[in-house]
């Protein structure tokens, strides 16, 4: 318990705070449109309202965690300080991802409920719910290597539970933000002047 309360409570939170960012992401541009329609803000302002409203949630549900370790007496060092950064590039890919969708979205309206339910698929294969160190070799490979959600929680979670976070997790987290982030300038720069449109 003293291992597992907390790894549970991280990975709640984080993943709390993932799945709204990129389910309201889909739908930022429609939920705006009345805005769009008639003053000249630039699109991508509706994606970072909806980054900043989680986030100021997250502010309010990250307060269980300490608790939790006080519960389990379990300590936090200055470890923990790392899972700024990796907050920080987490909410950098969740800009791009949320970018994209809600530009997909905005032109096909039945892909939010398809994204939900890919993001409930994905809540069961990656470990939030359970130990990574539950699973065999081969399975750990897919189920954690090859899951780009588990290292972005990884980067965040591991310092806040006093562990060391892979080289991996690190370079798939940068690697998939410079290479979302140049997909994304590219679909962005194409279809900026269409949504009006299709809203």
């Amino acid at each position: 318990m003293k291992e597992f309360l907390p790894f549970l409570a991280a990975g709640m939170i984080l993943w709390s705070f993932i799945s709204t960012c990129v389910l309201e992401g889909c739908t930022s541009l429609i939920a705006a449109e009345s805005i769009i329609k008639q003053l000249p803000i630039p699109l991508f302002v509706h994606i970072l309202r909806t980054i900043w409203r989680n986030t100021l949630i997250l502010a309010h549900n990250i307060v269980i965690f300490p608790l939790v370790l006080l519960a389990v007496q379990k300590p936090l060092g200055l470890g923990a300080l790392l899972s700024i950064p990796g907050f920080a590039l987490l909410v950098l890919n969740l800009a791009w991802i949320s970018l994209i969708l809600s530009l997909l979205c905005a032109r096909y309206r039945d892909l939010p409920q398809i994204i939900a339910s890919v993001l409930q698929i994905a809540f069961y294969l990656t470990p939030i719910m359970w130990l990574p160190s539950l699973l065999p070799g081969r399975a750990g490979t897919y189920l954690l290597d090859l899951n780009p959600i588990y290292h972005l929680i990884q980067i965040v979670r591991a310092p806040l539970l006093g562990q060391d976070v892979s080289t991996v997790s690190w370079c798939v987290a940068g690697g998939m933000a410079l290479f979302g982030w140049c997909i994304a300038i590219i679909i962005y720069g194409l279809y900026k002047r269409r949504i009006a449109y299709w809203l």
